[in-house]
């Protein structure tokens, strides 16, 4: 262990940052928003955060929940005030162990005003206490808190923090997390990562939760319910954790059939996209009404309709490419969306392949000749589709469109070298569509910029591309739908907003 000795000097120069005053001169409020434009009041400027260790109560008779929240982050400016987004009631703030004030404001915002004003590149410690009824609260009209019969559930994109943890939620700002949650005994608490132990006592089981590599906020994630629970190992030897709610009736055997393949289907997606990169993988299935899927990292969120015509391997596919296109590697701002969902929609083509229900290039071809030219899919423009189509269709499949015109472009050996190789160029980290088109230039030693333009931001509808195979114009002839298309069109998000 390396010990640190401050001298006197040092010393009395910690003193007196300690003594600055919230409102000294030169000290200004972080900004409410971390500068998105598709949310501009998402996100927090002036501070970063490396941790959040969350210590929670959940009662699901009642729906209540009780926290402490610590974070440990780090200041990038002189502040005077910080926010966090956050919706329960608050009883306590501390920073750096001392009473801090607070207020809340806006949809979302906690504002709080430590003691004294906080340096640049200083390390703080924030403890926020709270409680409250997490169901009995929406923003902008709508929650992302899911009660269901017996529990509740967080789980939306692109925000779900708010309602049971304070954050600075953005991706921009991953950070570890410890999430520790008490429930009645005979409910199970599901959360991101490995579950380090569990204990029980007067009636209460605590869950212990640890995620140990950089997460946004929007891929945290709890349910707390009746869960059957299974465990088991990769291949490759990651653990696999699955959880069922004891409630899923005619799903139940679909889901089973369908996550219970995680293992499978991530190694073989490390196969196109590198080594899984978490050292925890699975999903989990509650007993909800929404119809989405969510990319929830190393536990993918699924609903039960997902499953109601049968087993859906498909969907499975496309949240667990997320780990690599959207978690491992996630956007920097939301407009870069086609990054993961572009993406996971191509696995799900690959997938296709694989199963031998339709060749990418197939499905690449059926979805071209499904639009007319004046059909309003190709109006969406999936490298900038604007907040209000950031999860429309056109974002799905004319971003696959994207990807296979790419493929076709550079050919097979060096789109896979892309593939597999950009979850490393900034792995853990953040990235745009425009860092994307410059890493498969280098790679394939192609301008590409003339390609992005026509298939991500022109809205209208792209002519034939040149293919080494069958043009993604398709037929002339009515198009015929490969095997695999209706499970694949049915994993369509369906968000809040």
């Amino acid at each position: 262990m390396q010990r640190t000795v401050l001298t006197p000097g040092a010393l009395a120069a910690a003193s007196v940052l300690l003594a600055i005053p919230a409102s000294a001169a030169g000290f200004s409020p972080g900004a409410p928003g971390i500068g998105d434009p598709y949310y501009p009041a998402y996100g927090n400027g002036g501070y970063d955060v490396s941790h959040y260790d969350l210590r929670l109560k959940y009662q699901p008779a009642t729906d209540e929940l009780e926290g402490t929240a610590t974070l440990l982050a780090t200041t990038t400016q002189e502040l005077s005030r910080f926010d966090l987004d956050f919706l329960l009631d608050v009883s306590e703030v501390r920073v750096d162990g001392v009473k801090a004030a607070f207020a809340s404001s806006g949809e979302h915002e906690l504002e709080i005003t430590p003691k004294t004003a906080l340096p640049k590149g200083a390390a703080i410690t924030v403890v926020v206490r709270y409680r409250g009824v997490p169901s009995s609260k929406q923003a902008y009209g709508f929650t992302s808190w899911h009660r269901t019969p017996d529990g509740g559930v967080g789980a939306n994109e692109p925000e779900s923090a708010w309602w049971w943890f304070p954050s600075n939620d953005h991706p921009l700002d991953k950070a570890t997390y410890d999430v520790s949650v008490q429930v009645p005994d005979g409910a199970q608490a599901v959360s991101n990562g490995t579950l380090q132990s569990t204990s029980s006592r007067a009636g209460w089981t605590r869950y212990n939760w640890r995620s140990n590599k950089p997460q946004a906020t929007y891929l945290a994630t709890l349910a707390v319910g009746r869960f059957d629970i299974t465990t088991g190992t990769t291949e490759s030897g990651i653990p696999v954790v699955n959880a069922y709610s004891t409630a899923l009736g005619d799903n139940a055997g679909a889901a089973r059939a369908s996550v219970g393949r995680t293992g499978e289907i991530a190694d073989w997606l490390s196969g196109y996209f590198g080594p899984y990169p978490f050292d925890a993988l699975g999903g989990y299935v509650p007993n909800t009404t929404t119809g989405y899927a969510l990319e929830t990292q190393t536990r993918p969120y699924y609903s039960p309709r997902q499953f109601a015509s049968g087993s859906n391997t498909s969907v499975v596919v496309h949240e667990l490419a997320h780990q690599w296109y959207g978690d491992f590697v996630s956007v920097a701002g939301w407009k870069d969306i086609w990054l993961n969902e572009g993406f996971a929609r191509y696995a799900q083509w690959l997938w296709s392949e694989h199963e031998d229900e339709g060749t990418a290039q197939e499905l690449a071809d059926y979805v071209y000749a499904s639009h007319p030219a004046d059909d309003a899919f190709w109006t969406v423009e999936p490298g900038d589709p604007g907040p209000e189509n950031q999860f429309d269709v056109a974002v799905y499949d004319r971003g696959a469109l994207a990807v296979q015109a790419l493929r076709n472009e550079i050919g097979d050996d060096a789109f896979f070298a892309v593939l597999k190789g950009w979850p490393r160029q900034h792995a853990y980290g953040n990235a745009t569509v425009a860092d994307f088109r410059h890493y498969a230039e280098q790679v394939s030693g192609k301008r590409l910029d003339a390609l992005f333009d026509t298939w991500l931001f022109q809205p209208v509808k792209p002519g034939a591309p040149a293919a080494r195979t069958a043009s993604i114009a398709g037929p002339a002839a009515a198009p015929v739908a490969p095997k695999s298309w209706k499970r694949i069109a049915a994993t369509n998000a369906v968000h809040a907003h």
